[in-house]
């Protein structure tokens, strides 16, 4: 059966589900290809050979002047993530990014952040997959090793503690941690 481009992108927008064994789910696997190349490229320079950035600016379809990431840096569908402006990952993040991932402005990351975007059907987990997009708005602030789960959106100012594995929205100004992360106090709105 033929499908048409982008076919496998609505279904990752409408939660799926997807499945590989079905011809449309080949423009993800090129794409999944595409974005392993590049990360590996940027990966293999060394830190401070600029030149990196130009590897993930392909990678994401845009320049980098206003975004910061350092390598290593893992991501597995370029054409997924988008970014505001100010935005700092810093090194050893990954993301699954299958679902899609919004970052707003200012949006900052410690090391070791790591964001799924993508389920495994609980039955059928070989081959059909769920996704959910994760946004992250604007001045939001990611611990150390923060686990982010599919379908979670992350407040505004909102900081949330190294470690933390967020499963559920996070509100703005909110201050989270822990297994699962839970509200531990507000912050002043800004």
């Amino acid at each position: 059966m033929e499908y048409p481009k982008g076919y496998v992108y609505e279904l990752m927008d409408q939660g799926g589900p997807t499945k590989v064994t079905e011809g449309y789910f080949k423009e993800a696997v090129e794409e999944m290809m595409r974005a392993r190349v590049l990360c590996a490229k940027a990966n293999a320079k060394l830190p401070d050979d600029p030149s990196y950035v130009s590897d993930l600016e392909e990678l994401f379809g845009r320049k980098l002047d206003d975004v910061r990431i350092l390598t290593p840096f893992t991501c597995d569908f370029g054409n997924r993530v988008s970014f505001g402006k100010g935005v700092f990952i810093n090194h050893s993040a990954v993301l699954s990014a299958s679902g899609g991932i919004e970052f707003e402005d200012g949006v900052m990351a410690a090391p070791c952040l790591r964001i799924a975007t993508i389920n495994h059907d609980m039955y059928d987990r070989h081959v059909t997959y769920t996704y959910g997009k994760v946004h992250i708005k604007k001045n939001a602030w990611l611990g150390m090793n923060v686990t982010i789960c599919p379908g979670v959106t992350i407040g505004e100012n909102a900081v949330v503690a190294a470690g933390a594995v967020v499963t559920k929205d996070v509100p703005d100004n909110a201050v989270v941690g822990g297994v699962p992360a839970k509200v531990i106090k507000y912050l002043d709105p800004q």
